[in-house]
Parts: C-alpha cells; structure tokens; sequence
C-alpha cells in the first residue's frame, strides 16, 4: 500500500509552479510578540538595533521585553543631536533675525539702486549735450578732412595731371609737404593772435611812476 502511494506521488504533475520554500520558524516572546533574535544571521539588519527596539517599545510596550532606559540615547549622542538641531532646526528667534537681516540688505540695494538711477537721471541733460557735442565736433572733423583731401588732390592733379594714384610716392610725398605748410600756417596765425592780444592790452603802470604822478601834481 505505501509503496502504491509513493509510486502515485512521484507521478503526480502539478498544474501551477510551486517552489521548496520553508519560512522559519517565529520566535513567539511574551503575549506572542515576535522578537528576532539578532544573533541570528539570517535577522535581517533594519530588525538589529535600538531603532527596531524602540519600535516594538512604541507598538507594544514593556510586553516586549525592551527596557526603556536602554533607548535613551548616551551624552556625546544627545550633543550630537543638540549640534545637529543647531544646524538644521534653529529658533524661531533666530529665523526671525535671519529674515529681518536679509529684508534690510534688500532695502539697502533697493535705496542704493534707486539713488544712481536719480544721479544718471540728473546728469541725463548734460550726458545728451556732450553726445550732441562730439556728434557735430565728429561732422566737422569729417568735413574738413574731406576738404583737405579734395584740396590735396586737386594740387595734385595741377602738378601731376588728372590720372594720379594718391598711393603714390609723390602725392605721399605732396601731401606732407602741404601739412608742413599748414602746420607753418597755423602757427604763424597763432604768434599774430598772441602779439594782437597783448598789443590790446593797456599797459598797467607801476607804482614808483604813480607816486611820481600825485608828487607833480598841485
């Protein structure tokens, strides 16, 4: 009869894939808490520690075998949160602060900002001037350099004819010649200019000869 079974069993197929899997058994404490046994290598890391202690601590109470005071946390680790909480939790007075002195450096570049738009503000009529200023000093320099050249070329085309190359040796050569001459020119103008100048000035006379003047006098 056994020798029957075993022969069904060992021919019998399942329909569905079915895999050896044997769960171990739970370590039952006291009113059937499951505690692991962390000396187990098979106990999984995240159920070793006083976290899970103080989790099982939290659902069941003193029924779990865990002593409270082993979950109070040593002194260098209630520095170590103290420190942390310094960092990353501060007071509320110290936020305050924090947002006051950021509202202040706001204010201080909104003032300094609002202040050089008004200084570029008041310096905006003279800026436009000297703009317009150089802009004509720029075209006047334009049209006397324009002038200078056609006067140029046209002295050279009185010496050298029509078809004159002003990259040529001679009209190089014409041209300086022609700024010597003004630069001569200009500062002949200005000698005549300096000594008209004086010339109009009435001589100032000197103290000795005033004296001598109310001294004549009768």
């Amino acid at each position: 009869m056994a020798a029957a079974m075993r022969r069904c069993w060992t021919q019998l197929t399942l329909l569905w894939p079915a895999a050896s899997y044997h769960a171990r058994p739970r370590i039952w404490g006291l009113g059937g808490i499951y505690k692991p046994d962390p000396e187990d290598p098979r106990t999984k890391e995240w159920q070793k520690g006083p976290a899970y202690e103080a989790k099982l601590y939290g659902r069941f109470g003193s029924p779990s075998g865990v002593k409270p005071e082993s979950l109070w946390p040593s002194q260098e680790r209630l520095r170590e949160i103290e420190e942390e909480e310094k960092e990353w939790c501060p007071t509320l007075r110290e936020m305050l602060d924090k947002v006051e002195a950021e509202e202040r450096e706001l204010q201080r570049a909104k003032e300094a900002r609002e202040r050089l738009i008004a200084a570029n503000m008041a310096k905006m009529p003279k800026m436009v001037a000297d703009w317009r200023r150089e802009k004509k000093e720029l075209r006047q320099k334009l049209r006397e350099e324009k002038d200078r050249r056609e006067r140029l070329l046209a002295r050279a085309r009185e010496k050298f004819g029509l078809n004159v190359d002003h990259r040529s040796p001679k009209f190089q050569e014409l041209v300086k010649e022609m700024e010597k001459e003004e630069k001569k020119k200009q500062k002949a103008l200005k000698k005549k200019l300096k000594e008209e100048s004086l010339a109009a000035v009435p001589a100032t006379p000197s103290p000795q000869s005033v004296s001598t003047t109310k001294a004549e006098t009768p």
